[in-house]
């Protein structure tokens, strides 16, 4: 292993945000040939959907049209790839996409995602499906090639490269899941972490009342404004869900 590579690897195992663990893997990323990334997890799959789209956790450097059109517009239910991805685990060339589109394989919603792709310039890259520990959780990552790069340039880069790149995007997803994640509209208070990381250790709400030195009114109103911040209706979904995203028993910065 190249020293260079192995002291990146040692960085990425500390940093202590999703923030700059991406920005730093976005940069690496590029160096390679792969511009524009797609990362995505969820910890709320059912047999039949992936959960509430609030609660992925997706992170992109894609510009905003993009982003608007495939995940916002949920494109990304019809995309060839993200199938792919949900059936199987490791890494595929998008070769495989472009043989299905020329003997004719894809259907109707199929073909308006790969449509919608190639006006955005997305027609070459890898996927990655990383190994799931649990049957509700599930994170894959879409590395896309420059513009100007061809799908055999871009499978001449993996047979290159490929375990670098597999071993750097897997070190990723593995710290992204250590790390504290901010989705929009469910970022809890101090007050309604504590209420609910006294909870998850089994208190009272007498006892937690006395412990952060408040009314049980005012412990209830907390877990209350929790619940309606993490879109769930009971505090042990509450509590399960804070604790999925890492945003229970934070260490001060």
């Amino acid at each position: 292993m190249k020293p260079e590579l192995r002291a990146e690897m040692i960085e990425l195992t500390q940093v202590d945000s999703v923030e700059h663990l991406w920005q730093m893997h976005c940069r690496r990323m590029a160096s390679y040939g792969f511009d524009r990334l797609l990362y995505g997890f969820t910890r709320f799959r059912t047999p039949n959907s992936l959960g509430d789209p609030n609660d992925f956790i997706v992170l992109t450097n894609h510009e905003q049209t993009y982003r608007q059109g495939f995940v916002e517009g949920g494109l990304y239910k019809h995309a060839p790839m993200v199938k792919w991805a949900l059936e199987n685990e490791g890494h595929c060339s998008w070769r495989a996409m472009v043989d299905r589109i020329s003997n004719g394989q894809l259907t109707e919603q199929e073909s308006k995602v790969v449509e919608f792709n190639l006006n955005h310039k997305v027609h070459a890259g890898y996927s990655i499906s990383f190994r799931s520990v649990s049957s509700r959780s599930k994170g894959a990552i879409a590395l896309v090639g420059r513009a100007d790069l061809t799908q055999d340039r871009v499978d001449q880069i993996w047979q290159e490269s490929g375990e670098d790149i597999l071993l750097l995007n897997n070190i990723v997803h593995l710290k992204i899941l250590t790390l504290p994640v901010t989705l929009p509209h469910q970022n809890l208070t101090p007050r309604q972490r504590e209420a609910l990381e006294w909870v998850g250790d089994g208190k009272t709400m007498q006892d937690i009342a006395q412990i952060m030195g408040l009314t049980q009114a005012t412990v209830e109103k907390h877990l209350r404004l929790a619940r309606e911040t993490l879109n769930v209706e009971t505090t042990a979904q509450a509590v399960a869900k804070a604790a999925f995203h890492n945003q229970m028993y934070i260490l001060p910065a």
